[in-house]
């Protein structure tokens, strides 16, 4: 994706909180079998499609990429940025990487919102 402002392709952009949990490598076979789970669907899993469902329904601002947009924009940073993610994590982490690019969330958002998810899960 580029813009008029900013000519570069989405996978030219890096987000740091992003690069920030490729270099933890916390990918979910990992991390589930650090701590005994045997189930290989993530608990995340249902609220990134439901997420993805929202945003492909949405029309409430042009910002909100559309499925195709979305897609595109999955495919490219999951063959590129984060093509040593796993899916479902490549996805999950190429939507946030498309939604910190198009203003939709800031990186200090992201970066509070991952903070507050490892804090709970630290409790």
């Amino acid at each position: 994706m580029s813009t008029p402002n900013d000519p570069r392709s989405i996978s030219d952009i890096d987000i740091a909180p992003l690069k920030s949990i490729m270099e933890r490598n916390q990918i979910w076979p990992r991390m589930a079998a650090k701590y005994g789970v045997t189930n290989p669907v993530p608990p995340w899993k249902t609220s990134l499609d439901g997420m993805c469902d929202a945003l492909d329904h949405s029309a409430c601002d042009t910002s909100v990429p559309n499925f195709k947009e979305r897609r595109d924009e999955e495919d490219a940073l999951s063959e590129s940025s984060y093509a040593s993610l796993p899916y479902p994590e490549n996805q999950l982490v190429a939507l946030a990487h498309s939604l910190v690019v198009r203003g939709l969330i800031s990186e200090t958002e992201l970066k509070e919102r991952l903070a507050s998810i490892r804090a709970r899960l630290e409790a």
